[in-house]
């Protein structure tokens, strides 16, 4: 062969070359020679046909074709690349199997589209790649990691890896099969947050972090024994910064190699459904980082965000927000939703910060935003992606949970699309949230000042189907733990946490807990440092921890604390106005079969004795659950394993209770005509 330019370009001509020549290369450099495949020898793996749905924003499943997928062609194996990158002049593939060189293998570009692709002969899995980018003027480009990465080095490094074949061996199928069943706003669902990077670590060993498997091994089997029906992840898409806990991903197809390869977390996710148990994973579609090899201004221009900041830029996080309206991001989006679900078997995802995708104006001051063509604030193309990945991921996976963190009042979050909802099927109750939490951070002495904190959520607890969270973001960023939040000495604060957690467990709403809330940690999350697990050799601890375990396995035998929580015709008011005592009843009701309940919680140190309480059918009402108990150390007031109501008329009720009614205490008690217990 020719050189024809200094660059290493070369030429050689055959006087007869038909198209299916099959031929090797000989090189030489130094000392050294060896035969390598030339990649240009084979055809395009790809057509502009191929490329269709990505472009029309409809796509599902674009990580099949894009990013790096392993072929075999003309018998040969190695690895399609393929990158949509329109505006790009030259894109190249480099690697540790190139030298980093971006002139040795070159892409092919389909026109049309904007996708560049190359299919590279005897690239191993785990090889090492990203694309050098020339733009349009000449400029070769920030060295960029593949959008559609599916594995990534360790941060701060910032390569992606090719993924291997995938052939993993689930073994999930019947929970699967139930789960596709299900009906889940009538299903007990109490769910455990999890940071994977905190949790545990081990101190020892340079206080590093778990792994996919390590967390197998103990997570699994703390959240069977504590009764938690789902594990909540936060994201796990690979993130440059741990201080941004993941909600600022940049490899967002990418299972973070912090834990291990991405077939430990799915073997992981396997195990947890082999226990029972359900797993969630929030999902960041609102915004990304804008480093300088991640999806920014990607082939020079604002490809994946838009250009104008006022659309395109978060001033609170200084991160990108992705362009709602281009069809190929639609599709990258799409796409990523249906890759966690269908890779890896999550069983939903909580789409994080949906307010700032909804509202043009959101943490904008007037002139900072654009409005929508009806000169609206509302993000009509972020309405629509909303409504498209939920309407189709539900289509797709049935039983799943699509679950939003949105903030604001928000008509129809949980309303199905045909309704004019957006389609998910559960919103986390902020409001309950921020109302109970600023309630509970009140001297009891002002309690009954603002009783109306604990019983306005009742008039908006059916708009939507809701989830109670206390999360994450109430333990940090000097908000205190939950236990700090809680007013008076030590013994009254763990009394406040116990009968707010009775109260939360026994509230209308599906349960999350952010991991350390059950043992009443006393600091601050810090992501940095795993949960202070030594507190459990201290018997208060010990009591929270057994009362989070006996909550949720109350909650998930007595039917009427879930089945009916999405509507209003599974709770009345007993006593809903008992201001001057800072206590509430109310009655649980689920329907056939199910017995009725009554709870009544107390939120001052004061106890009562012989105070009746209205319920619906006369008869034993077992103690089922009391927050005041000794074993969870508590005082011991209570009514020595139940009370029998008379036909005497109460609360709206044609029968009552009296029963003793702990400090600082919630009780559970259920109708057991029998006499037995729970």
């Amino acid at each position: 062969m020719c050189q024809l330019h200094p660059a290493g370009l070369y030429e050689c001509t055959l006087a007869q070359c038909p198209r299916d020549l099959v031929y090797r290369l000989q090189a030489h450099w130094g000392e050294r020679q060896w035969l390598l495949e030339d990649p240009y020898r084979f055809p395009p793996c790809l057509s502009d046909g191929d490329f269709y749905y990505f472009a029309e924003g409809s796509e599902e499943t674009a990580w099949r074709y894009l990013g790096a997928n392993q072929r075999t062609v003309d018998g040969v194996a190695g690895v399609l690349f393929a990158v949509w990158a329109p505006n790009a002049r030259r894109v190249s593939v480099v690697g540790d199997f190139n030298g980093w060189d971006g002139r040795r293998h070159v892409m092919r570009r389909h026109p049309a589209s904007g996708v560049w692709e190359l299919f590279i002969p005897q690239v191993a899995e785990l090889s090492l790649y990203k694309y050098e980018l020339v733009d349009a003027a000449g400029v070769v480009l920030p060295l960029k990691a593949d959008p559609f990465a599916r594995s990534m080095q360790h941060p701060p490094q910032t390569a992606c890896r090719v993924p291997g074949a995938g052939n993993f061996n689930w073994r999930d199928g019947a929970w699967l099969e139930r789960r596709a069943a299900a009906r889940a706003v009538a299903e007990a669902i109490s769910i455990y947050e999890v940071h994977a990077a905190s949790w545990r670590r081990r101190v020892t060993e340079g206080n590093r972090y778990l792994s996919y498997l390590e967390l197998a091994d103990e997570l699994i089997p703390y959240v069977v024994e504590q009764g938690f029906t789902h594990i909540q992840l936060l994201p796990l898409s690979e993130y440059p910064f741990d201080g941004s806990w993941g909600y600022q991903p940049l490899g967002l197809y990418a299972p973070s190699i912090r834990f291990g390869a991405p077939d430990e977390l799915r073997t992981f996710v396997d195990r947890c459904h082999v226990s029972g148990i359900g797993v969630l994973l929030d999902w960041v579609p609102g915004h990304f980082p804008a480093d300088d090899h991640g999806l920014g201004r990607f082939d020079g221009t604002a490809l994946y965000e838009h250009e104008d900041p006022r659309q395109g830029l978060h001033p609170d996080w200084n991160t990108l927000i992705y362009n709602y309206g281009r069809g190929e991001v639609i599709s990258y989006l799409l796409s990523n939703a249906n890759y966690w679900l269908e890779e890896f078997h999550i069983d939903g995802l909580r789409v994080d910060a949906v307010a700032s995708m909804l509202y043009l104006d959101y943490s904008r001051r007037q002139g900072e935003w654009i409005p929508n063509p009806h000169g609206g604030r509302e993000n009509l193309a972020a309405i629509t992606l909303l409504r498209e990945v939920n309407r189709r991921m539900y289509a797709r996976h049935p039983g799943i949970l699509m679950v939003a963190e949105e903030s604001t009042a928000w008509s129809g979050v949980s309303r199905p699309v045909d309704a004019g909802g957006l389609g998910f099927g559960f919103k986390w109750n902020m409001g309950w949230m921020n109302d109970s939490l600023r309630y509970m951070a009140r001297d009891p002495v002002h309690r009954s000042y603002h009783h109306e904190e604990m019983t306005f959520g009742i008039l908006y607890a059916w708009d939507e189907n809701f989830i109670l969270p206390l999360s994450h973001d109430e333990v940090v960023h000097g908000k205190h733990s939950l236990l700090e939040k809680m007013p008076g000495d030590d013994w009254r604060q763990f009394a406040n946490l116990r009968a707010y957690l009775g109260f939360m467990w026994a509230y209308p709403g599906k349960k999350l807990l952010f991991m350390g809330g059950e043992i009443a940690q006393r600091r601050e999350w810090n992501h940095d440092r795993e949960l202070d697990w030594e507190l459990l050799a201290q018997g208060t601890h010990r009591g929270v921890q057994q009362l989070v375990r006996d909550l949720n396995r109350v909650y998930r035998d007595l039917a009427a604390l879930y089945r009916r929580d999405c509507e209003p015709g599974g709770f009345t008011w007993l006593q809903p106005d008992r201001r001057g005592m800072s206590l509430f009843a109310w009655l649980r009701l689920g329907g056939e079969g199910a017995p009725p309940v009554v709870v009544v919680a107390n939120f001052t140190p004061r106890v009562h004795h012989g105070y009746r309480v209205g319920a619906p059918r006369a008869g034993w009402y077992a103690e089922c659950l009391n927050t005041d108990a000794s074993e969870y150390g508590g005082s011991g007031q209570g009514n020595l394993g139940g009370a029998m109501a008379d036909d005497r008329g109460a609360d709206g009720q044609p029968c009552s209770l009296a029963i003793t009614v702990p400090p600082l205490a919630t009780l559970i008690l259920v109708h057991r005509p029998g006499g037995e217990a729970l």
